[in-house]
């Protein structure tokens, strides 16, 4: 017996107060219960009824009608759903408007049970967690859910009262936004998920962000007001900055234009007040004495929505005001508080998400700005960073610090949190557990993530649940033990994910695979599931296999890495994956990890009788281009090893070709750098190529030297030693042209290399 049969068996025999005989809601397939609502229930009560219906027939087999309440009157066994006048007389102490929209009632009186709560979503919050929490029910996903056999359903005695913390709940997954029915099952409510009125609807937030040139636009003020927009080194500004705050005529307008927009979305619930998507604050002599005496830029911000938040009231009481610490506002003003209406909207863009923000020395900063505002603001909004913006489809070990970061940011007055997950791509990292495991913990911070996560690998994975929650672990180890400051901007999982670690996953996706072969479904999920996982193999291929050439180490990964990137392509888009990091389609993304998997050019001659492990060849398939298709490009070149290079044209000076050093070449110990290069050029004398390295750590130059026009033209590559450097990670190599497009077409790096100085490993 499976512990899913065991909890369907025992889930609705949880007493959660009380010592009366159970309630037996069927037996035998056969109810003596209906299901009442009030003839005044609004939409999502009536919702509510039918769900309980649904849910309760397929459970138990019995039909639970559905009947007016005034029908329901007498001895009849009722299941009351809705703050109706039966639930008010059977529940005097419940105060209906401390349950606020979503609050529940889960209570039996006698042999009747009521599921009500606020509105409008409290009713069917109530019935959810019913079905969930007693009956056994789950919703994995839109399309995966379970319904456990319950011929025989007895309830003991339930009296729960639960307002949740925050009030605004919302998961950023394509799962939930795609299918609203689903998200209102998890019990979101956010302004993406676009859940209809009779599941309860959703908070909308008129703007949504970033909205001060979108109430005020530079393109219909900018010509007559200059003065209303930002002060930049002496100068006003309508792009790339923000507004004068200072200014009362600009108020005047901003706020006529702010009501304008209340006025057609009343029942939206916020609007977002909230500076651009870049810096720029005004530097008006008026803006800056009040930046300089609240010791902050959010200061100015704080005063205008303040007043901007005061007129709104006015006319719409209940209306939020949001307003974005982000960026350059993110440190609380000194002095001002915002307003009672004020929302403040606090974003962790900058964070480590490897530590949770309550503690740890990677997001001290983030934390003492939480605390600050915390201590000033009457409410906050967080608009949390869940996921790698820079690649969604890459492992994005964060799992551990979900709950506390949740817990921190209601113990920090949060009323609402948006989880900006990678809602464009269906084949990021365990997508379905995120969007699940966010909204129960917002639901109720309290509970064990832990026993949730292992909770829905195995209802959702099933047998392959073991092995994916090993993988889970060793991610999550890997990047602790690492040290790394984990963002939502990661290039790759270079930094924390060693070979070691990346062959040990392997397998353990392997044994999961093995043991769902024969059930399509499983088969599938656990394959989806691996994407992310191949994908490490794909962006570091080389590197690893380097790795393992220099430790002779075993090596796990695909024999043949073209068609391997074909089979990963295909089953990419098989799953639907969208885009592959925000705003940008996987199809393009596709093109370009093909032309890295191309196979290698042979060795240098300088490396063919080298023992292995004294050297190492860094082709074109291992750059990091910056600018790509513009700054730097990868084109075929017959005159190169692998038939491609690295072109640069001669019009800019960026180091837009690099490589990464990585703990291959670090392993080498002392070693001579070469480089392979040529150049296009139209003059016969003058500077062609800088070539370098930078140490990140440091953030300090280790070398740099500028190469010529005489030694780098013609058809031919040239191969030029740069000296001795013990090199380690966070260093790079990069390569730049001179921006002398009158002497130089274009530059090209066909590799690089390096040698071990002796050519005789250092065992010592």
């Amino acid at each position: 017996m499976t512990r899913w049969t065991l909890l369907a068996a025992f889930a609705a025999l949880i007493t959660i107060s009380g010592s009366a005989q159970p309630m037996t809601l069927a037996a035998d397939g056969k109810t003596e219960y209906v299901i009442s609502v009030a003839a005044d229930a609004i939409a999502p009560e009536k919702t509510a009824a039918t769900e309980l219906q649904t849910y309760l027939q397929q459970a138990t087999g019995a039909d639970f009608p559905i009947v007016d309440e005034a029908q329901a009157a007498g001895p009849a066994k009722r299941i009351v759903v809705g703050p109706s006048a039966a639930f008010k007389a059977a529940c005097p102490d419940v105060d209906l408007a401390a349950l606020k929209h979503d609050g529940i009632v889960l209570r039996t009186v006698g042999d009747t049970l009521y599921l009500a709560g606020g509105r409008p979503r409290g009713t069917l919050y109530a019935v959810y967690t019913f079905l969930e929490d007693v009956v056994g029910c789950r919703w994995w996903s839109s399309d995966a859910s379970f319904v456990p056999d319950r011929p025989l359903l007895r309830v003991d005695a339930l009296d729960t009262v639960y307002t949740p913390k925050l009030q605004y709940r919302e998961a950023f997954y394509r799962n939930a936004l795609r299918n609203p029915l689903f998200a209102a099952t998890l019990k979101l409510n956010g302004h993406f998920e676009n859940i209809p009125d009779e599941y309860g609807g959703h908070y909308r937030i008129i703007g949504w962000c970033h909205t001060f040139n979108q109430i005020l636009p530079p393109g219909k003020y900018f010509a007559q007001h200059p003065e209303w927009y930002s002060e930049i080194d002496g100068a006003r500004k309508p792009s790339g900055a923000q507004l004068c705050l200072t200014n009362e005529e600009m108020k005047a307008e901003f706020i006529k234009n702010a009501l304008e927009w209340v006025r057609k979305d009343p029942d939206a619930g916020m609007i977002s007040i909230s500076q651009n998507d870049c810096h720029g604050a005004c530097q008006c002599a008026a803006c800056k004495a009040i930046e300089e005496e609240e010791g902050s830029p959010s200061g100015p911000i704080v005063r205008f929505v303040n007043d901007v938040a005061e007129a709104i009231e006015a006319e719409f009481p209940d209306m939020l005001i949001e307003t974005l610490a982000y960026s350059y506002s993110r440190k609380a003003p000194k002095l001002v508080k915002p307003r009672k209406n004020v929302l403040i909207r606090l974003c962790s863009i900058e964070c480590s998400f490897a530590q949770p923000l309550g503690e740890g020395d990677h997001n001290e900063t983030f934390r003492a700005d939480a605390e600050a505002w915390s201590a000033v603001a009457p409410q906050l909004y967080v608009w949390d960073y869940v996921t790698n913006f820079r690649n969604y489809i890459l492992p994005h070990p964060n799992l551990r610090v979900i709950a506390p970061n949740i817990r921190f940011f209601v113990e920090n007055r949060a009323i609402g949190l948006f989880e900006q997950g990678d809602s464009g791509c269906s084949c990021s990292d365990f997508p379905e557990l995120r969007a699940w495991l966010m909204a129960h913990l917002m639901w109720d911070p309290s509970l064990d993530p832990d026993e949730l996560i292992s909770e829905f690998m195995e209802g959702f994975y099933g047998p392959a649940s073991e092995p994916l929650l090993a993988y889970i672990e060793l991610i999550h180890d890997a990047v602790e033990e690492a040290g790394t400051k984990l963002r939502c901007y990661m290039a790759n999982t270079s930094a924390w994910f060693p070979l070691e670690d990346v062959n040990r996953a392997t397998q353990l996706f392997d044994d999961a695979a093995k043991l769902v072969a024969d059930d399509p479904v499983l088969a599938a999920r656990v394959r989806r599931a691996r994407l992310p996982l191949d994908h490490v193999w794909i962006q570091g291929y080389y590197s690893l296999k380097d790795e393992a050439a220099i430790d002779g180490a075993p090596f796990n990964g695909p024999e043949d890495l073209g068609a391997f990137c074909d089979e990963f392509v295909e089953t990419a888009n098989r799953f639907d994956v969208g885009s592959y990091r925000e705003g940008a389609a996987f199809e393009g993304y596709a093109s370009q990890l093909k032309s890295i998997c191309r196979p290698p050019g042979p060795p240098p001659d300088m490396c063919k009788d080298l023992p292995a492990g004294t050297w190492l060849d860094i082709q074109d398939q291992k750059f990091s281009l910056f600018g790509q298709g513009n700054l730097a490009v990868i084109v075929p070149d017959p005159k190169a090893a692998d038939g491609f290079a690295s072109r640069m044209p001669g019009s800019h000076f960026e180091w837009a070709t690099q490589y990464p050093i990585n703990k291959a070449v670090e392993k080498l110990g002392p070693c001579h750098c070469y480089v392979v290069v040529r150049c296009d050029a139209k003059a016969e004398t003058g500077p062609a190529l800088q070539v370098g390295i930078y140490d990140n750590g440091t953030s300090s130059g280790v070398m740099a030297v500028t190469r010529t026009i005489e030694e780098l033209s013609g058809p031919d590559y040239k191969t030029l030693d740069m000296g001795v450097y013990s090199l380690k990670p966070g260093m790079y190599l990069w390569f730049a042209p001179n921006k002398n497009p009158d002497q130089v077409e274009a530059v090209y790096i066909d590799r690089a290399f390096f040698i071990k100085e002796d050519q005789v490993r250092d065992e010592e």
